[in-house]
Parts: C-alpha cells; structure tokens; sequence
C-alpha cells in the first residue's frame, strides 16, 4: 500500500493567519492605533460612507485609510482629494485581505501618530468573513437595493461583525426592503451586533454611526480593552 502524507492546507493557511492577526492587533493595542475593517459587497456605498466619517471626525482623530481593491485605483484616488493619508493595495487577483497584507499596508502608511485606520476591503460578502484582517472591529455596510435577505444567504458575515450599517435608506420607499425583517434575522446570527441605518448620500444617521466609532475608539486604548476576533 502506498504511503502517503495528506496536508489539510485550507486550515494551516487559517491558522497561520489567525496567529498572524492576534499578533498585529496586540501591536495595534499597544500603540494605540484603532483598526477598522470595513466591508461589504461592491456599490453598497462603503467609499461615500467612508467620506463622509472622515469629515465627521478629521478634526477629532488622524485618520489613514487603507484601499483594498484586486487591480484598481479608483477610490484610493477619491479618498486622496480630501487630504486624508491613503494607500491602494492591489491584491493581486485575490477576492479578500489577510492579516499578512494588512500589515504591509500599515507597515507603508505608517500608524505612530494615527489613531483610525479604515480598511477598505476587497467588495465581496464571502472571501473577506472568511480571513481575520487583525482588526479592532469589523463593520458592515448593507445597502437597501441589496434586498433584508442578505443574512439568510452570508450568515458568516453577519456573524463577524460589530456594526452593520443599512446604506440608502433615503430610497428604502423604492424597494422591498423591510428593516424589522432584517433586524430579526441578524438577531438570530448576531444578537449583539449594532444596527444603524444611515444614507450617505443624505448624512441621516452618519452622527449615530460616527458616535459609535468614537465609543470604539475610545474603548480600545482603555487598558482593560480585550483583544480578540470578533472583539
């Protein structure tokens, strides 16, 4: 009979990433650094949505951002025209960010004297749930025109993350989106993850989404701060 040694590669890989993240989230806990990794499906409005908390709170906060895209510079280029530090990263055809990339992407922006580094992940609801960036927390943005099934088909995702932010309401009137529905589903998945619709468009719900940030903020350079995935 042949001998032959089977290697379960797909858990090696996430348990070398895993180990890889706890380590770069230590690093950002000890130098104060809050990392927000923020994700959701292409055209839910993650860029609008990121501009405007950037002039919510670039008064307040020194702010990068990271731009994960698989080959495009294009909103690496719109963040850049508000001033804010901003790095593209190319992932080379892969679908979702790890904790290795991350921390290329931080190790080039450089976060001494940042206290908000926003990761704009790759725009997919599958590959980025499926990798720990080494983020503080992890948000979502779901647009309306998306549909309220979007739990019922991701739970993995909606299982991630802190925060889930309903993009568009401004034309909720316009599709068969039902929020209650929504809410019961994510309940089910998620019971501690905060829901807040906002239009970026508009700037409805930008100041409650903002608060929440800085609550995190906060909280993660409080020394009792625990340091996890999900946190």
């Amino acid at each position: 009979m042949e001998v032959y040694k089977i290697l379960e590669i797909k858990k090696s890989v996430y348990e070398n990433n895993d180990r890889e993240a706890d380590l770069l989230r230590l690093e950002l806990k000890q130098g104060q650094t809050f990392l927000l990794n923020l994700m959701s499906s292409p055209g839910s409005g993650k860029t609008t949505t990121l501009l405007r908390t950037i002039e919510a709170l670039k008064d307040e906060m020194n702010i990068a951002i990271l731009e994960a895209d698989i080959d495009s510079d294009v909103d690496a280029h719109t963040v850049a025209k508000t001033g804010t530090k901003v790095i593209q990263l190319h992932t080379g055809g892969m679908c979702h960010l790890d904790a290795g990339m991350t921390r290329q992407g931080l190790e080039g922006i450089g976060t001494g004297e940042t206290d908000l580094v926003v990761l704009e992940n790759v725009g997919n609801l599958v590959c980025p749930a499926e990798f720990d960036t080494g983020a503080s927390k992890n948000a979502m943005i779901l647009s309306v025109p998306e549909g309220d099934d979007k739990p019922l088909k991701y739970p993995l995702m909606f299982s991630l993350v802190d925060v889930l932010l309903i993009n568009k309401i401004d034309v909720q009137e316009h599709f068969d989106f039902d929020l209650a529905v929504l809410g019961e589903r994510v309940n089910k998945i998620n019971p501690n993850l905060v829901v807040i619709p906002i239009s970026a468009k508009t700037g409805e719900g930008i100041g409650e989404w903002t608060d929440w940030l800085r609550g995190a903020v906060k909280n993660w350079n409080q020394p009792e701060s625990v340091v996890g995935f999900p946190a």
